[in-house]
């Protein structure tokens, strides 16, 4: 069975069965919904959701920050134009 990156799991035809019960497990964490022993679904509380949303918008913006303060920024059309460049270069050859 490949990773699962959620301490419990439950089969698709359990989360039909008791989809209640399922809910109540993913109130502290993730739960796996697998299919044929395969992660087809994860279950999040609103909590551990809007948390995962928090940190991915907080590296977000580290990340941007870190960014900006690398240096200058070069203009997406000079990096294309050196691409297309060096590119057909290589077409010809």
């Amino acid at each position: 069975m490949e990773y699962l990156p959620a301490s419990r799991s439950v089969s698709l035809a359990e989360l039909r069965h008791s989809p209640d019960a399922v809910l109540v497990q993913a109130g502290s964490g993730p739960v796996a919904i697998l299919e044929h022993d395969r992660p087809t679904a994860y279950i999040l509380s609103p909590h551990v959701f809007h948390a995962m949303l928090e940190r991915l918008g907080s590296d977000l913006r580290l990340a941007i920050q870190e960014g900006i303060a690398s240096g200058p920024s070069i203009p997406a059309e000079l990096v294309f134009a050196q691409l297309n460049t060096r590119y057909a270069d290589d077409d010809v050859a």
